[in-house]
This record gives structure tokens, sequence and C-alpha cells, in this order.
């Protein structure tokens, strides 16, 4: 299937003039307002918030939320991400206790569990990973619970870790193209990440598996459905599209925005791929609509 997406005209600067269609409300609703509160109160830590996500008002509404563990410092310094790199000092044994009660406290239908990379790990973080999924369906038995993991270097006990406590949905973001890894993904590496798809298909064959590509950081549009297809030939079940946004100056430059018409176009040659769901627009991030995604496909 072959559709010719146009290229937009875009401005010498990118970042200065973003389009009409970036701009979002700022968030305040009651949800969102005492879900923020509450993260504060139990010393938790949202991606939602690390990574600046425009959506954080709206899925927080839609009691939806996305949980970071493991610390809000992460081993690796991708080119295009917000949350803060270094050396991470931070443990805490309780919380997959805590996130567990919030999610019972705040009667949330759909979690999502996600971490920054701990290289520093043996085990990559995974059998915290693990201990937060039992504890959310300890407390949150209704509630649904992707996991949105690293890469965990590789590691195929790591991710045996994470499979044996029986996650809805496995997660994990293939976030640009071959070719921009080594610009973009430090530490990361395309194989590595089919490679994780593969292994967690033959593990437990009916796991709906999903990942995530950003696009605007200079992929040409071949590379782009290349990518796609490898993720279908991994038999990924749901691809996230969604625009780069440039979280500061220090971060790798938008080489260009996407219209969305481009996105529905994606969309559409995701589905003739194969997949079992696309969610693709300018402000669509992994964990968005991830409820109403899980509700349609069903789970493992």
């Amino acid at each position: 299937m072959g559709i010719s997406l146009p290229l937009l005209e875009t401005p010498a600067s990118p970042d200065a003039r973003k389009p009409a269609w970036l701009k979002v409300r700022a968030p305040g609703g009651p949800r969102y307002i005492r879900l923020k509160g509450l993260m504060r109160e139990w010393k938790l830590h949202s991606v939602c918030e690390e990574a600046h996500c425009p959506n954080i008002g709206e899925c927080w509404e839609d009691l939806t939320a996305t949980f970071m563990i493991l610390g809000d410092v992460c081993t690796r310094n991708c080119g295009y991400c917000a949350v803060t790199h270094g050396r991470p000092t931070w443990e805490d044994r309780e919380e997959p206790e805590r996130v567990g009660q919030a999610v019972r406290t705040l009667g949330l239908e759909h979690v999502v569990v996600t971490s920054v990379n701990r290289d520093d790990l043996a085990d990559g973080g995974a059998a915290v990973f693990a201990a937060t999924v039992r504890a959310i369906r300890r407390e949150a038995p209704g509630c649904q619970v992707e996991v949105l993991i690293p890469d965990f270097q590789g590691s195929a006990e790591a991710l045996e870790t994470v499979l044996e406590a029986r996650p809805d949905i496995l997660n994990h973001n293939t976030e640009t193209v071959p070719r921009l890894y080594r610009l973009a993904r430090h530490g990361g590496r395309y194989e590595r990440t089919l490679e994780l798809f593969r292994r967690a298909r033959g593990r437990v064959p009916p796991l709906l598996t999903k990942s995530g590509i950003i696009v605007g950081l200079g992929e040409e549009r071949g590379e782009l459905l290349a990518t796609m297809s490898d993720l279908r030939g991994a038999d990924v079940n749901i691809l996230t599209l969604g625009q780069y946004l440039r979280p500061s100056s220090r971060h790798l430059p938008v080489a260009r925005f996407y219209h969305p018409d481009e996105f529905r176009e994606l969309a559409e040659e995701g589905r003739w791929m194969g997949f079992a769901h696309v969610e693709a627009g300018p402000l669509v991030r992994s964990s968005y609509h991830a409820k109403r995604q899980a509700a349609g496909l069903g789970s493992a």
C-alpha cells in the first residue's frame, strides 16, 4: 500500500513556531488536582510530569496514570528525553506497595508502570517492576496493568521476571528509526528492541504487546515505514505514533512537524500492515488512550 505524504514546509527554527494543532489546554480538573496532590504526599513519580507530557490533564481526568518507578534519574542520556540524566542514588523498597495503594485509593481503571533506565542495577529494575504489578493486583484487582519497560540491556532473565508477574500489556518504545539510534537513543540498540518483543511473544503468546515511535527527529518516510514493518514482523499488536517536541534547547532540535493528515495516513498504513490498533496524532504519547486500547482489544 503506498500513500504519498506531502512534506510540510518547516520554518528555519521549527521549535520557535509550533503549529496550532500542538496547542493544549492547561490541566486543572478535580481528578488531576487530587492525583497530583497524592503523588506529592506519597512521594511517587509519574512520567506524565517528568517527561512534560501534553496529555497529562486528559489522561488523569480519565482515571489513567503512568507511574514512574525506580526514581527520577536515568542512567542514559537520550537526546529527545526530558527526564533527568545522572547517577541514581535512590532506592525505595516500599515503592511498589505505595503505588498499589495509590491505585486503590484513586480508583484508577488502567495504570501504566514505567521507569527510568537503571543500567546500574543487575536486573535493570525488573524485580521492582514485578513487585509493583503484584502490589496493584492485590490492592486493585479490577485495574488493568500495562508495563512500559526499558530494554534491560537485552537480559532475557530480566524480561522473564516481568512477564512472570502477568501484566495485561507489555510496552517498550522503539522511539525512532535504526539510523537515528546512535544520535537519539544513548545506550539503546534497535535489534535489542525487536528481540525483546520476539522473546515476549514466545514466552506468553496471547500477551498484548505495544510500542511507540516519535516522529520529527529527521527520519525519512521509507525508514519510518520500514520500522513499523519490523515491529509487525515481531508481532507487536499496538503502535503509537506522535510528534517529537523539544523539551529544551539542550535537546535535539525538531527536524519538522507532521500535519494531522499525515498521522491519519500513517495510521492507515499501520492498519494495513496488520497492527490491531494504531494511535497516531501530533500529541500522542505511548500511554495516550491506553485504557481505551486495552478495552477494545482485551488482554492476556
